[in-house]
């Protein structure tokens, strides 16, 4: 038996343990979207020749999350309003919450914003550190999806290596309009 399981490693196939920790769709979508929303939002915070202030800036970064997230479970719930008939209902309560992956993959990089707001760290430390963990939970967020799709490991790596790259034009973007 274990000839075959070195066999089916061999050709890419993926462990069933692998397969039992499958994220949602909506997780991976949320999850995703929430770790690019929280880098645009950290490279807009990385003002150049203005005094930092942390605080406001961990607060809004937080704010902006949650306000995403609700505005994304809301919209779920007018496009199913409009698909079928019915008033509001648990299942439509539940399209709104669902879109919490959103909000926790903002969270590490306010945990590392508010290192700056305790005075561990300059802010803009704190900016280069959050976008760099983004830009690495991108990498393994795509490469996760596609080894739980099947993928073998030079599939998942590429496959991670492209989500990566949304975090590095970010980087980039954020070094040149600085």
């Amino acid at each position: 038996m274990p000839e075959r399981a070195d066999h089916l490693r061999r050709w890419g196939v993926v462990p069933r343990s692998t397969l039992l920790h499958r994220p949602s769709e909506q997780s991976l979508f949320s999850g995703i979207y929430g770790l690019v929303l929280a880098s645009a939002l950290v490279a807009a915070l990385d003002a150049t020749g203005g005094k930092a202030d942390p605080g406001p800036d961990v607060l809004w970064v937080l704010l902006t999350a949650l306000a995403s997230g609700a505005a994304h479970g809301y919209a779920r719930v007018i496009a199913q309003r409009a698909s079928v008939d019915g008033a509001a209902t648990v299942s439509r309560v539940r399209l709104v919450l669902a879109e919490w992956p959103l909000v926790a993959a903002v969270l590490p990089a306010v945990g590392i914003l508010l290192g700056a707001v305790a005075g561990w760290w300059a802010e803009a430390t704190a900016v280069d550190a959050a976008l760099l963990f983004n830009t690495v939970a991108l990498f393994g967020w795509g490469a996760w999806a596609a080894r739980t799709a099947g993928h073998g490991w030079p599939s998942s790596c590429r496959a991670g290596g492209l989500d990566m790259l949304i975090g590095l034009v970010i980087i980039i973007a954020n070094a040149l309009i600085k």
